[in-house]
């Protein structure tokens, strides 16, 4: 094993010439043998650790200021991210991730921190899923495999009006590209991307586009969906639809929301049907935000699907979307006008077409 790969349980027993290497705030270059190095005058902790001295953990987190974009690692060469940690203070939905591979000037990544862990709502919830982990307090980690040709970018903007505190660990290695059989020639690998889009409220009788405007040859790979339901009764009766490759009418649709995200009959307790079940699963999960009777007393809902098993793949282009559904009188569905925000995950070839416009602070914001 020489050059990138992913690791599972089956291969795990295989040598390998990669090199193993992790960014931190206490080795922020990744450097071999150059972690915990930071000295008592420039720490974060230097105060907790004034009677330790260097090595004892004295630079353990960032502060990024107010509108500043803080890199948290530029990586030269090939390999692959296989690991982030983190955690963060502040508002979620302030702070947004973006990722950018081999040398390109468009993020290929671009996320809001919390939603792109799955945490849209900017509220724990255990998630126990082989592809993204939320642990307590606010532990979040990722675990899909990114590699890259020649360069990775990764960094954070803070939109708020104050410093946000982050702890984070970058797991990757360094290791050639894939070669073909005969060594000739790189194999061709896709690039790891996400984006986020949100409606606040959707129109009436309007669809939630989860992704649109690619192109490129990939896979989609993933959905998270942050929920805030602005009716009573049941809100889930919509489709997902994946239009592949020029489709006018989708390859792919699904027969309702739960269904999609592999739940049934409106995630209900089957015994009592007055309540919701939360579940996290490796490949699937959905979880309620709990309410109380005055401030918090809105119906949210967060989601995730992940096609680790099933990926979807096109060619050219691919659009994905889905409908607010309910019911009303007579029968008859009701378009609904809720609060939804997703993130869609795919890997693809670059370069990519560039994002829609991320919107502002303000329209991004979860009362």
């Amino acid at each position: 094993m020489n050059s990138i790969t992913s690791s599972n349980l089956g291969n795990l027993c295989l040598l390998s010439d990669a090199k193993s290497r992790s960014i931190s705030p206490e080795n922020m270059k990744g450097e071999k043998g150059r972690g915990g190095m930071a000295g008592l005058d420039t720490g974060t902790a230097r105060n907790a650790a004034r009677e330790l001295g260097k090595g004892w953990k004295v630079n353990p987190y960032i502060a990024i200021k107010p509108h500043e974009v803080f890199e948290i690692a530029n990586i030269e060469g090939s390999g692959a991210i296989t690991h982030i940690w983190m955690t963060p203070t502040g508002k979620w939905r302030n702070t947004i991730i973006r990722f950018y591979w081999d040398g390109q000037a468009a993020p290929s990544v671009e996320c809001p921190v919390g939603d792109f862990f799955c945490s849209g709502w900017q509220c724990y919830s255990q998630i126990s899923s082989l592809a993204v982990c939320v642990n307590p307090g606010s532990a979040f980690n990722c675990y899909w495999n990114m590699p890259f040709n020649k360069n990775c970018r990764i960094t954070l903007e803070n939109r708020d009006e104050e410093n946000v505190t982050y702890y984070y660990q970058i797991d990757y290695i360094l290791a050639a590209a894939p070669e073909s059989a005969d060594n000739s020639a790189p194999l061709n690998f896709a690039y790891f991307h996400a984006q986020f889009r949100r409606n606040n409220p959707l129109p009436y009788k309007s669809l939630h586009t989860i992704l649109d405007g690619v192109k490129g040859k990939g896979q989609y790979v993933g959905t998270y969906m942050a929920w805030g339901v602005n009716n009573n009764g049941w809100w889930g009766e919509g489709e997902i639809k994946f239009y592949l490759d020029g489709d006018e009418y989708p390859t792919i649709c699904g027969t309702g929301t739960e269904d999609y995200f592999c739940g049934s009959y409106d995630f209900e307790d089957p015994y009592t049907r007055d309540r919701y079940i939360s579940f996290t699963t490796p490949y699937t999960g959905f979880h309620e935000v709990k309410r109380d009777e005055l401030y918090k007393s809105q119906k949210r809902f967060g989601m995730y699907r992940w096609h680790i098993t099933d990926p979807i793949r096109f060619d050219r282009d691919l659009k994905v979307t889905i409908q607010a559904l309910g019911w009303r009188e007579g029968k008859r569905y009701l378009p609904l006008q809720d609060d939804i925000a997703s993130v869609a995950f795919w890997y693809q070839t670059l370069p990519a077409a560039p994002f829609p416009v991320l919107a502002d602070r303000d329209y991004l914001e979860v009362i």
